[in-house]
């Protein structure tokens, strides 16, 4: 224990008897008014809880489990899968456990993708008192199980139906519209939108298809000609892509981790950004800032959406009622990589 301040150290070994003996009970009273496993009188529990107050006694977390009949742990099951971008999930996953900690609760990372079967055998387990979920598909083999299981639940992501679900995340199908309108607003007329892999469209996933979507419906309302292609994740595949985009001037890429292969074929095929090709992202702001130029961008907002998905959680968890959906209205930052054509 050295190191830590006396204070501290005294505190850390106060024990049960310690306590027993200053609300003058027996220990097993003490271990019972923790556990809840016996009816103590409310007199004689107030006697016992004031004395840990004083002692600043902490009981094992095993004890304030059993006292709460609650674990204080929530699984987030992220199942990495090809096509998905590292980087940018463990910002969702990093909010997620710092917004967890906040309120006293562990995370257990769930990565294998065991579907419908993981999450039953983490819920029978009763080893969490909820679960998180990402990588959501639109027609998401889990959705079902998650409506017939006694734990509370939170998709991060948006499946084909909210029914008896709790769901959050960025509006993507308006991310998508919010894009092809700023390149509208600037005189493009050729855009084009390079988005996930071909094997993240290929599994249903939520985030890319509504992205999609959004473009193509705001690019048709906008008289605008416009094309959406996968994009894969290597610098070859990409310049074989871009090299295909011809006539194109205001380009849309949700890829994060294809941006940097996107502008070096660009230089390579002899397109200057933004004079020959605008260029937005949906993207991270750290990942927009970083390019050379600087990406116009709508941010993935994880550190936000990690943290209400949390909060909701922990509503659930206390029994308050919550939204089936909540979607993040997007926000553009227009930066370096977007020129007016009208000016031209």
């Amino acid at each position: 224990m050295t190191g830590q301040p006396a204070e501290q150290q005294r505190r850390l070994a106060v024990t049960i008897t310690d306590v027993a003996k200053h609300a003058g009970v027996a220990a097993s009273t003490v271990s019972y008014v923790l556990s809840g496993k016996r009816t103590i009188s409310a007199g004689t529990r107030e006697r016992v809880l004031a004395s840990i107050r004083t002692l600043g006694f902490h009981p094992h977390a095993g004890a304030r489990s059993l006292a709460s009949n609650r674990a204080n742990v929530i699984a987030l099951a992220l199942p990495l899968r090809s096509g998905m971008n590292v980087p940018v999930l463990m910002r969702f996953a990093t909010a997620v456990v710092t917004s967890a900690r906040a309120a006293d609760h562990d995370v257990l990372l769930v990565t294998a993708d065991e579907g419908s079967a993981g999450l039953r055998r983490v819920a029978a387990s009763a080893m969490v008192d909820g679960l998180l979920l990402m990588d959501v598909e639109t027609h998401d083999p889990r959705v079902p199980t998650l409506r017939e299981l006694d734990r509370p639940s939170v998709l991060i992501g948006l499946p084909a139906s909210v029914e008896g679900l709790t769901c959050i995340d960025l509006d993507f199908e308006r991310a998508g519209a919010v894009c092809v309108e700023h390149l509208a607003g600037l005189g493009h007329r050729r855009i084009a939108l390079l988005g996930a892999p071909a094997v993240v469209y290929e599994r249903g996933t939520g985030y890319a298809r509504r992205t999609r979507e959004g473009f193509l419906a705001a690019a048709g309302s906008a008289g605008l000609e416009a094309t959406a292609l996968p994009c894969e994740e290597t610098l070859p595949a990409v310049l074989e892509t871009v090299a295909g985009l011809t006539g194109v001037t205001g380009l849309v890429l949700h890829n994060e981790a294809a941006v940097d292969h996107v502008l070096t074929a660009l230089r390579q095929l002899g397109h200057r950004v933004p004079q020959d090709i605008s260029v937005v992202a949906i993207c991270p702001d750290e990942v927009a800032v970083r390019c050379t130029p600087a990406l116009t961008s709508v941010l993935i907002p994880a550190e936000e959406v990690g943290r209400r998905a949390v909060e909701l959680l922990m509503r659930k968890l206390a029994g308050v009622p919550v939204p089936n959906s909540t979607l993040l209205a997007p926000r553009l930052s227009v930066r370096a990589s977007t020129h007016d054509r009208r000016n031209s």
